[in-house]
């Protein structure tokens, strides 16, 4: 408990300081150590700015210091301004000072190779045992606009500072940073916090999102990553803003990188690593961004805090083409364009013969010459239509400002009484004018698309909100075996787990199969069973359709005599003899082990969807029920679940049942497993569950150092 208010504690200091250290100050506002003092004294924070320059008596009209023992108190925080090689005695000066938090913005560290990684760990180690908190290195740094606390170098502020508002901007990457804090600043978006973490020498993006979430002034946040690399931190971010109900908007690098890929496990060829980080934003109800713009889209209606209750989405035009064109777009984004009711529609029809009054509404160019139309069909809209969402195309009207003024006028009577719809138009006109607009609660875009897509997105943000708490314990542990197993042990182990098997036999003998076969039933299959063996199939390790107790006695002698030649050293555990099984609807499950997030489950239908067109889709274990549904609805082949073609349903709840069981067999035995697979999985129809033919189980290395 100790460590966790210590921690934030000193993430406070460094969001919120009451008092600052600029240690490398500079008196030349364009450098490094000159743009953050400029910039606080600019933007007026309230507290105590500390220069320390040994070499001047003053910096920027504020009293020098020649070291930071020299300071007359201790800090809240301190920006070192300095180059890599004078980090470390700056770090320590800290240190010994008893401040909690410094900003690192110097390169040269672990992105330079073998002495900047060692630099890096040694000042990390200091900073770790004296109980100081970095941010960076290479990094541009933190702001909080609200309190004038501009610690970075950023040229962004050059000119002009950031307002303070509700969207905070998490970001590896200083650049990509800057550049989303200059698109937000055109496009009136205020700033909560912004924090860069550069080589994440200590204050990783997880933690960095966790503490920008929970401050009370942030609502929605922007985030950029490269990669994660405390993955439990970061999931723990993620399910603070969905209890929260702040959205979060992600952009990834690396969407073509297909990972790492684990010899042992066939899983772990399909687990690339975007596509799970991808699975794990959908599981948390965070909106990827493919492109900035679509970021700034997105978190630009975010920002309101203002969320549908459902998708239903009324769209008003005065140009047919255009019309069409949004309705395509919104069903594109996943909203539901639905018709106005047909009373509703005669109403409208018999004022204005000619119309289309059905979604979208389109009251041609004469409402155009009488606004009192444009108000009747919105006001219709807004009262008749059941719409939770309202969007409007205006083209280029607004940009006559002699027409903008009534235009809005207009639209603002349509919409009296119903402040609780979300409001957007598609609109080309000076800033000015949208900036009236806005401040009347329209959202405005210049692209259909463009609003679609955010109106698609805070549907599904508000979907994910309403969830239950995604938290769930792990299985209780059960005690694993030591090295490769085989898979009639790796059954006895996942069945524990709940995972459903055939009834099987293990024969040692060409007489014992006989035997087992009439027991199991015919037709029959014969698999080799060694810890030693992975792909059976490679050495004549597997025998289909045996139909008599002879023809099982005959094949299973000739398996053994066959796998012993080719391989003489493994194992050999017997043969086991199982029924063959047919019917239901073949599936693949299986864990792999994931460096960013530890166990993630994948699903995806059998055969070629999994093979060929790797329909298949993730989640981090462990997880519940409704979300492993939400996981099977994912793959493109779900319809076959659900009986395409009259054929009939599959049990998808006994599936989704087993996918929430191994979640959570895998999460409690993390440290030990490294992958599994189920392959394949036979869902049989509704009311008859789902039966695991096949199951590989490997365990990860011990340590024995």
């Amino acid at each position: 408990m100790a460590d966790t208010l210590h921690t934030t504690d000193a993430f406070a200091s460094l969001l919120a300081p009451r008092s600052v250290a600029v240690i490398g100050a500079s008196d030349d506002v364009t450098r490094i150590g000159g743009r953050p003092l400029r910039y606080m004294r600019e933007g007026g924070f309230a507290g105590r700015i500390f220069p320390v320059n040994p070499k001047r008596e003053t910096v920027q009209g504020l009293p020098a210091f020649a070291d930071v023992a020299a300071l007359p108190e201790v800090p809240d925080t301190a920006i070192l301004a300095l180059p890599a090689a004078a980090t470390l005695a700056a770090v320590e000066a800290c240190v010994a000072k008893g401040l909690r938090s410094a900003v690192v913005f110097s390169a040269g560290f672990a992105e330079t190779g073998a002495e900047g990684v060692a630099l890096q760990a040694r000042i990390a180690a200091v900073a770790r045992e004296g109980g100081l908190r970095l941010l960076g290195p290479n990094c541009l740094g933190v702001m909080n606009p609200g309190a004038g606390w501009y610690g970075t170098f950023s040229v962004v502020l050059d000119g002009e500072l950031m307002q303070s508002g509700p969207v905070g901007i998490v970001s590896q990457s200083g650049a990509y940073g800057s550049h989303l804090a200059h698109l937000a600043r055109a496009r009136g978006m205020g700033i909560s916090q912004w924090v860069t973490t550069g080589n994440e020498m200590d204050i990783s993006l997880a933690e960095a999102l966790e503490h920008v979430i929970a401050r009370p002034e942030t609502k929605v946040v922007m985030a950029y990553a490269e990669g994660i690399h405390d993955g439990d931190r970061f999931r723990a971010a993620l399910e603070t803003a969905r209890e929260l109900g702040k959205a979060v908007i992600f952009t990834k690098t690396g969407r073509t990188d297909v990972g790492a890929k684990a010899a042992a496990s066939h899983t772990a060829a399909l687990a690339g690593s975007d596509a799970v980080f991808d699975a794990v934003l959908r599981q948390y109800g965070v909106h990827r961004a493919l492109t900035t713009p679509e970021q700034l889209d997105v978190a630009y209606a975010a920002a309101r805090g203002h969320y549908p209750e459902s998708e239903r989405v009324g769209i008003f035009t005065m140009s047919g083409g255009f019309g069409i064109q949004l309705a395509d777009d919104c069903a594109a984004a996943g909203l539901d364009v639905a018709p106005m009711p047909e009373d509703a529609q005669a109403e409208l029809k018999a004022m204005l013969p000619y119309a289309s009054p059905v979604n979208p509404v389109d009251a041609t160019a004469q409402a155009v010459s009488d606004m009192s139309i444009l108000t009747a069909y919105v006001k219709a809209m807004m009262e008749r239509g059941g719409y939770d969402m309202f969007s409007a195309i205006l083209g280029t009207g607004p940009a006559s400002r002699s027409f903008a003024s009534p235009l809005l006028a207009a639209l603002k009577a349509g919409l009296d009484g119903h402040d609780d719809r979300i409001r957007g138009l598609t609109m080309s006109a000076p800033r000015d004018v949208v900036a009236e607009y806005e401040a009347e609660g329209f959202l405005v875009y210049e692209d259909g698309a463009a609003l679609a897509n955010a109106f698609g997105a805070l549907a599904r943000f508000r979907k994910g909100f309403a969830r239950a708490d995604a938290a769930l314990a792990p299985a209780p542990r059960v005690d694993l075996p030591a090295g490769p197993v085989s898979e009639a042990a790796a059954k006895v182990i996942l069945g524990r787990a709940g995972i459903r098997f055939p009834g099987e036999r293990l024969a040692r003998t060409g007489e014992e199969a006989a035997v087992a076969a009439a027991a199991v039933g015919f037709p029959a299959v014969l698999k080799i069973c060694s810890p030693d063996i992975l792909h059976k199939t490679e050495v004549g390790g597997v025998a289909l359709d045996i139909r008599t107790a002879q023809a099982a006695r005959e094949a299973t002698e000739a398996m053994l005599a066959r796998v012993a030649e080719a391989c003489p050293d493994a194992r050999i555990e017997g043969v086991l003899v199982a029924p063959m099984i047919g019917g239901g609807v073949e599936t693949i499950v299986g864990v792999h082990d994931d460096p960013g997030f530890g166990p993630v489950v994948m699903f995806g239908l059998g055969g070629i969807f999994v093979e060929v067109l790797k329909d298949v889709t993730f989640r981090a274990a462990p997880f519940g029920v409704e979300e492993a549904h939400r996981m099977i609805r994912e793959i493109r082949g779900f319809p076959l679940l659900e009986g395409a073609r009259g054929a009939q349903p599959a049990d998808v709840d006994a599936l989704a049942r087993l996918l929430s069981d191994l979640s959570r067999f895998a999460a409690a035995h993390a440290d030990r497993i490294a992958g599994i697979d189920l392959n394949p999985v036979r869902v049989m129809p509704e009311g008859e569950g789902v039966v695991a033919l096949d199951a590989l189980l490997v365990m990860k290395e011990e340590d024995h150092g």
